[in-house]
């Protein structure tokens, strides 16, 4: 059963070197801003840790993996101050994957949707069942995937990301995420992938730690300006949040 507090939950246990990082909302796993903010902490301390050689991120529950950011907070966005605060709470997240100094694998059980994407794509190696399908549903609402869109393209390419934010209400399936790049593996049932994960990240445990944290510096070569590009991202979307179009796409989705 998942968390029932209403600013979410984010617990880390490190066993054997290996750092799991779990969080949990009761809104389909999605993000608060608070929520978004703990997890930016965890992974910045966690990067600062000697006895921690690889990060396993993860949700609560076999159901969706993470519903991107909260709808109820989107909704109360009234002024572009508030706009870029909200917005850049994935800004921060995607921005401590990146600067981590331990490769992120991630494991996701269920479905994903625009936040949620991103968190996936900000991971250096995914484990995914057959029912984590991908959506980056933005333009449905009047805003676009500009945040998260360069880790997205980082592992899909610009046709991915096209293909995907330009049909907001098509789910993508394991099976072309992992075709894409975005997920590395796929498993027919959870029971399956948490076996193959354990036995990856116990490997992956073991081996030289210098020569992990410099393959993480390499994988994630040529992106430092993203501590600048994600921040004006969020500045951008913000505005988009404020327009009548959007606040009329949200009171619309309000009363489904």
């Amino acid at each position: 059963m998942g968390t029932s507090r209403t600013n979410g939950s984010l617990y880390t246990t490190i066993q054997n070197k290996v750092a799991s990082v779990e969080f949990g909302h009761p809104a389909s796993n999605s993000f608060v801003s608070e929520l978004l903010q703990r997890l930016t902490n965890t992974l910045n301390e966690l990067s600062q840790n000697k006895d921690v050689s690889l990060i396993v991120l993860r949700s609560e529950g076999d159901g969706p993996f993470c519903a991107g950011a909260s709808f109820k907070e989107l909704m109360a966005v009234s002024s572009q101050e508030e706009g870029n605060v909200f917005f850049s709470g994935f800004a921060h997240v995607l921005n401590a994957m990146r600067s981590c100094s331990q490769p992120i694998i991630g494991r996701v059980q269920g479905k994903a949707v625009g936040g949620g994407v991103g968190l996936i794509a900000g991971c250096d190696y995914v484990f995914a069942s057959e029912d984590a399908s991908v959506r980056l549903s933005e333009l449905t609402i009047g805003i676009a995937p500009l945040v998260i869109a360069p880790a997205v393209e980082r592992k899909i390419g610009v046709s991915g990301l096209s293909e995907m934010s330009l049909a907001p209400t098509e789910w993508k399936n394991a099976y072309w995420a992992r075709d894409k790049g975005l997920f590395s593996k796929v498993f027919n049932t959870i029971k399956e992938m948490d076996k193959e994960l354990d036995y990856f990240t116990s490997q992956l445990g073991g081996y030289n730690q210098e020569a992990l944290r410099e393959l993480k510096k390499v994988l994630w070569k040529g992106t430092d300006h993203w501590a600048q590009l994600l921040t004006e991202r969020a500045a951008i979307t913000g505005s988009l949040a404020l327009s009548p179009h959007t606040k009329k796409a949200l009171e619309a989705f309000k009363k489904k």
